[in-house]
Parts: structure tokens; sequence; C-alpha cells
């Protein structure tokens, strides 16, 4: 039995592919881009996460519980994560739910079970299922899997990734995706590095390899003030994807600041902290740079 690790199952979601869908988020990504809103989904493996505005700070249940020695506390709960072995009982014993694991290992079989339960919905809206991250080809034999029941039961699929990967990994899944929804951050590549942790190279490469074997592509580009939202970079992005076939549409999306109080919840620093959204000029004015070259674009939520 394929088995993979998850860390959320978002239902009802209306702005990740056509029509109502489930997205389901497999943990692990390669890349570590100072912007993530999703730092849970980094690691491949299952972490926990401490709630400090949850937390009671004077029952110390969770210090006592802990065998290894891995939680401690100052003005608040730390947790040491070398020596966390993830047993679990500081969760059960919290009162107050201020510590959780993210990510859990789920089967094939216990995936489909939730998005069995919304099927009604996918059919009424034409809508399905969609596999985010994390970059969800990290989990390859997993998510092919997946995709697989989901045709079983004809609903649409989208695969929302970072295009860093092996590009067999993309042809051992392409017949069975309806629509890639394939991130563009940075064409400099020593840029690329910097903020996202990779080269891009690699990302331009599959790019140009899936155009000439598939025909529903949307790139999404993180619009981040200072870095990726610059006239440099928008330019080597429009100039890059003129050159391609199969790209139906082009999504922006603004910045925000929804995952910031995750990183304190993993203990890990947000180095962005004064970074604003793009106001809604700045937005306008980018797409009408992609609309001059017929770009089909979209502003995302």
């Amino acid at each position: 039995m394929v088995k993979g690790i998850i860390f959320d199952i978002k239902k009802y979601a209306i702005h990740d592919g056509p029509g109502i869908r489930t997205t389901v988020f497999l943990k692990g990504c390669p890349l570590k881009c100072l912007w993530c809103h999703n730092p849970e989904s980094q690691k491949l493996e299952p972490e926990i996460m401490l709630y400090p505005d949850k937390c009671i700070k004077s029952c110390d249940l969770c210090i006592k519980v802990c065998h290894t020695g891995a939680l401690k506390k100052a003005d608040e709960i730390m947790i040491d994560k070398d020596k966390c072995d993830l047993c679990g009982d500081c969760i059960e014993i919290c009162p107050s739910d201020a510590i959780r694991v993210s990510g859990r290992e789920v089967s094939v079989e216990d995936v489909m079970k939730e998005i069995d339960k919304d099927m009604l919905f996918y059919d009424e809206s034409s809508g399905g299922i969609t596999f985010s991250g994390g970059e969800p080809l990290l989990q390859v034999d997993f998510l092919e899997s997946l995709l697989k029941e989901s045709k079983k039961r004809y609903l649409t699929t989208v695969v929302d990734t970072s295009g860093y990967s092996d590009f067999e990994r993309f042809e051992k899944i392409n017949s069975l995706v309806d629509l890639y929804f394939y991130d563009l951050k940075l064409m400099d590549d020593e840029l690329h590095k910097k903020y996202t942790g990779v080269s891009n190279r690699v990302i331009l490469k599959n790019l140009e390899k899936l155009d000439k074997i598939h025909r529903n592509i949307e790139i999404r580009i993180p619009l981040v003030e200072g870095i990726t939202d610059t006239r440099e970079n928008i330019d080597a992005i429009i100039e890059f994807l003129r050159k391609l076939e199969n790209i139906v549409r082009v999504t922006l999306l603004n910045y925000h600041r929804a995952g910031v109080s995750k990183y304190q919840r993993l203990g890990m620093p947000y180095l962005l902290e004064e970074i604003k959204p793009l106001p809604e000029e700045k937005i306008n004015e980018i797409k009408n740079m992609f609309e001059k070259y017929n770009f089909n674009v979209k502003i995302g939520g």
C-alpha cells in the first residue's frame, strides 16, 4: 500500500483550479522561499508546532511529561527539535491544544475517503482535486496513486509545482494531470538562489520540456516587493514565456503575511518583516505588461 506524508486537506477550495475543489497538501519541498506562507510544508517529516497564544504558561505539564528533555521554558515554552522524537505525549497532555504535529502519514485510501465525501460538489461545479505542497513531485509514487484514484472517479486534477524536480517525474504523472500550476519566481539565477535556496535552471528547462507534452499550463507568479516585482524580472519572465505555446493563463499572486505566525510556531525566523503587499495599481501595471503580449492574466486570491 502506497503511503505519503500530508499536512492538510482543504475542502471547498475555489482558488485552486476550476469549480469547487479539495486541495491536498503534500509535505516536503526542495525550495526555501523567504516568503513561503506554508513553512510547515518544507520538511518532509512531521514536526511539532507550538501555539504561544493558546499556552496557559503556568501548568508546565508538557515539560514534565517530555522524556527527551526537548521542551523548556523561558518566557514561553520552547522546543529543541533535535531532541524531540515526536512521541506525542506533550500533545496528549496539553489542556489548551497549544502543541500540535504538522504532517501525518496517510494511505491513498485515507485521502480518497475524504475526497469521496464531497463528490456531489465536484459533480455540480465541474470541480475536482488539486495536489499542492510543499512540492508534490517529491512524493511522486504517492502522487501518481492519488491521481489514478482521482481519475477512476472522473475528477479533474491539478498539480501545483515549483518545477524543481527530475523531469522523469513529470513524465510519470503527465497523462493523469488536467492542469499544471507552475510557479515562476525569479529569472536571474543568482537571485533565485538567494531567495529560494536553489538554482532556477532545472525549473526553466522543465517548463520548456513540459510545454511540449502538455497543453494546459498556468504560470503562477508571486509578487514580492523589491524582489520578484521588478521591471527586469517581469520583462525576463514575459520574454521567456513568449517562446512557449501552451501557457493558458498567467496568475499574479500578491505577497501576503497570512503565514508569518507559522514561523513563530515552528521556531523559525521570518526574514521579510519589512515587506508589505503591493498596492493595487502596481499589480494592475504588471497585469498590463503581460496583456500587452496577449497573455490571459488573472490576479489571484
